[in-house]
């Protein structure tokens, strides 16, 4: 069973995207631009290279997808006021409404995929995902043994 934990998790997130790629399209964004939205509305001032890597997309990626997004109204880059190189990322009131309508639509996909649910096996389930993702959240072993010291030649 422990070989298809993997499998099963990657193909219930591909699941989800898909179907929030289709709800999204409806309102004339992409999948990828409602993650953006998303990630701004949760972390408000993150950065290009914090917003890709949590993308896990390219800077350059991810910064298309904020030029577009920043033409249409829907996020504005903000001066960092300690890093004169760097912009801060922020979703706009115009993109409230678009938000709020997706936010809709992301709980009527949560509702089904949780179909046939108990609230207990909800709260179960989520128990234990957050269980995984700490597990895997924490440095392993391998990442904390020191590397390993080259030899001196002696000559």
């Amino acid at each position: 069973m422990q070989n298809n934990i993997a499998f099963l998790a990657t193909d219930v997130g591909r699941l989800f995207r898909k179907r929030f790629d289709l709800v999204a399209r409806e309102f004339g964004v992409t999948g990828p631009q409602w993650r953006v939205l998303a990630a701004l509305q949760r972390t408000p001032g993150i950065n290009q290279c914090a917003l890709a890597a949590w993308l896990e997309v390219e800077a350059i990626t991810a910064g298309r997808m904020i030029d577009r997004l920043e033409k249409s109204g829907m996020v504005e880059r903000r001066a960092d006021p300690a890093d004169r190189r760097a912009w801060r990322l922020f979703v706009t009131d115009a993109a409230d409404p678009l938000m709020a309508r997706l936010r809709d639509c992301a709980d009527q996909v949560f509702a089904e995929a949780l179909e046939g649910f108990s609230d207990p096996e909800h709260a179960q389930l989520l128990g234990l995902l957050e269980r995984v993702r700490g597990n895997l959240s924490e440095e392993s072993p391998v990442d904390l043994e020191p590397a390993p010291k080259a030899k001196q030649a002696h000559g």
